[in-house]
């Protein structure tokens, strides 16, 4: 029973609830008029507001929170500053690769998936290539690099924690590393990708600078080693092409395997001879991304796959098992880039047990 109060004989009474659904509408009801006041002319008596419930707005769409991500050591001179504007080069379902707009290197960035080849230049995210983390992400897009995030389209990445594209080795004697760079050969030549000591199947298989390359290397022809190397920058397709490939594993193997072995500086210093020629006009003769990780093998940093290969080398893992799964990992990256790679790594061990020990190993010639 509703009890009836002074408000209802008000022209303009509010109820509070619209029954009839819809917008809130001002209807007539008839009524009895204040004493001293007519009746409203147009109904002939009280006008009385219906107001319904207040119309919930549809919910905007939620942002998603950013994804952890662990990013390599040597991006922090990318990930620290202010954020700064990037350009999306290339996208895959396991990875995108985002190049910065000017400054000095690093100056490509690459987002990989948890399972796919960890560059020296990576943020790894939780996430693996059948979820499609990068679906939202188009080739040429911009992007924004900075502040420890990474944003790209809808692609959110908070770098969580750090790892180190520097492996840390160590070969005690020389006849160690030489036991370790004889068990690569006998798994790359089980691969098939080595016949009778020599390199097969790679991008650049019957060319003849890297040969001389790797032999230059091995006698400790600075010049030579120089100016075979500065003939294959570049040399090849794709984003990384054969040429860099196996000049990165030269590179680094110089690098760590020299610089962990006993009396491994003639190793080491090569390197650095090396990687500066290479390096100079490397942003002019081939791609960003190869670019970028010539500079990062120039100082050491490796990917997951040719870490895995150099503690093998350096006796950290057993001959088979674990070994003989690592050389396969680095194998199976891309279409020629793991067997460049292993290809470069190889010469790079044997120039590094060359030159520090030539009693132990037989030093290759250089081609004429």
């Amino acid at each position: 029973m509703t009890t009836k109060t002074n408000d209802d004989n008000h022209p303009w009474q509010l109820s509070p609830y619209d029954r009839r659904g819809g917008r809130s509408t001002v209807v007539a009801r008839p009524g009895r008029p204040r004493a001293g006041r007519p009746p409203t002319p147009a109904s002939g008596g009280s006008v009385t507001a219906l107001v319904r419930d207040p119309i919930p707005l549809p919910a905007g769409p939620r942002r998603r929170p950013p994804a952890a991500g662990a990013a390599s050591l040597a991006l922090r001179p990318l990930l620290d500053p202010p954020r700064r504007a990037a350009r999306v080069i290339a996208v895959f379902p396991s990875a995108v690769y985002l190049e910065m707009r000017g400054g000095p290197e690093p100056r490509v960035l690459a987002v990989v998936t948890s399972d796919a080849g960890r560059l020296p230049n990576a943020v790894v995210v939780v996430a693996t290539r059948r979820e499609h983390p990068f679906r939202s992400v188009r080739e040429g897009g911009d992007a924004l690099v900075g502040e420890g995030r990474v944003e790209a389209d809808g692609l959110s990445v908070r770098v969580r924690r750090w790892w180190d594209p520097s492996p840390a080795l160590a070969v005690p004697h020389p006849a160690a590393l030489a036991r370790g760079v004889r068990a690569l050969e006998a798994e790359l030549a089980a691969a098939g990708v080595l016949a009778a000591g020599e390199p097969v199947r790679g991008g650049l298989d019957g060319h003849p600078d890297p040969g001389a390359l790797a032999a230059a290397c091995a006698a400790g022809d600075l010049a030579g080693a120089v100016e075979a190397a500065e003939r294959i920058v570049g040399l090849g397709p794709g984003l990384t092409p054969s040429g860099d490939d196996i000049l990165c594993g030269v590179l680094v193997s110089l690098r760590l395997v020299g610089g962990a072995v006993r009396h491994g500086d003639a190793a080491v210093r090569l390197a650095d001879w090396l990687g500066a020629a290479v390096t100079a006009d490397a942003g002019t003769r081939t791609t960003a991304l190869a670019a970028t990780l010539l500079h990062c093998a120039a100082a050491g940093g490796a990917g997951a796959e040719v870490a895995a290969v150099l503690r093998f080398v350096a006796g950290h893992e057993p001959p088979g098992g674990a070994g003989q799964g690592a050389v396969r990992r680095l194998l199976s990256i891309g279409h020629t880039s793991g067997t460049d790679l292993a290809h470069g790594v190889l010469a790079g061990c044997r120039a590094a047990l060359a030159l520090t020990a030539p009693d132990v190993v037989d030093v290759p010639r250089v081609p004429a």
